[in-house]
């Protein structure tokens, strides 16, 4: 087990290397200067390129980087002159959290309960129905959801507010538009995965002797079953805790996406790398995680690693 945890760990830090140096390569290609614009031009540029060491060969820039990189420096914004980009990560990022959290309790209420309902359903009409419905919630863009919702329920019924994140109703439109997709691929992962393990041959011996109903439900069926759900559960969870950048600014949420948006309109090459290099982080930790709970979960697992 730490053997494979080292394993997954050191794959992590590769991974991230090499989305810094892709990140970093792909600033560097973009034509003109971050600091250009229609007011700093000839020696004032220069001086400014010189302050910000963007005057060295593109190398020893990559490599002060990555170094200033091991001590949690992200370098300084371009734009916002005189804050830190970690700064700025660290003011934009709870937002964000606090969105993606109550998203995700969300996903996990109604997903997996409704995944279980549709696959201890009877009656085809009615799996049909819930099918549909499932299928109808991967398809829709979330961005045709957010504001279907904001114009039904926020202007014209008027029963949520619809600008940023000041009480509870205020999370309930963004979490919903937010969550419509994973809660739908949750549930269509459960109700596969149930069905899957409902035609196992421990069950049905689980049943001959007797076991009651709901212990059976829980320690050998919903156990076994959640295991693809789990796996999902790694990037959806860095997917909703680092923040949708549609649903950030259609609700003019000061979170982490609209950030990063505006970092790129505004050729602020430090601050997009910082949010690259945060969230990229966030995804392999997220990862990590749900590969070490598959492992405590399911003994096969621990016994191949």
């Amino acid at each position: 087990m730490v053997k494979y945890i080292g394993k997954r760990i050191a794959i992590g830090i590769l991974t991230l290397f090499v989305l810094v140096l892709i990140t970093f390569t792909m600033t560097k290609l973009m034509p003109g200067s971050p600091l250009q614009s229609k007011n700093v031009t000839g020696d004032v540029l220069a001086k400014m390129e010189e302050k910000y060491g963007l005057d060295k060969p593109v190398a020893e820039q990559f490599l002060i980087y990555c170094k200033n990189l091991l001590h949690g420096d992200l370098g300084t914004s371009y734009k916002k002159v005189g804050t830190d980009v970690t700064e700025i990560i660290s003011n934009t990022m709870w937002p964000t959290i606090r969105l993606g959290l109550v998203t995700f309790v969300l996903v996990l209420v109604v997903g997996i309960p409704a995944g279980v309902a549709m696959a201890r359903a009877k009656s085809n009409k009615i799996k049909g129905v819930w099918l549909s419905a499932l299928t109808l919630g991967v398809s829709v863009p979330n961005f045709i959801v957010a504001l279907l919702l904001l114009i039904l329920f926020g202007v014209q019924l008027k029963l949520f507010p619809i600008l940023g994140l000041d009480t509870p109703m205020h999370y309930v439109l963004p979490a919903i538009a937010q969550g419509l997709y994973p809660i739908s691929a949750v549930a269509r992962l459960t109700q596969s995965s149930y069905e899957e393990v409902m035609r196992q041959d421990y069950i049905t011996m689980a049943k001959a002797k007797g076991i009651s109903g709901k212990t059976v439900l829980v320690r050998h069926i919903l156990k076994n079953a959640m295991l693809p759900v789990i796996t999902y559960m790694g990037p959806m969870v860095a997917f909703l805790l680092t923040g949708s950048v549609v649903i950030e600014n259609l609700y003019t949420i000061p979170g982490i996406g609209k950030e990063f948006v505006n970092a790129i309109s505004n050729h602020d090459y430090t601050l997009v790398m910082g949010i690259t290099i945060f969230i990229g982080a966030i995804i392999i930790i997220c990862n990590l995680l749900a590969d070490l709970i598959c492992a405590i979960v399911d003994p096969r697992i621990r016994k191949s690693l």
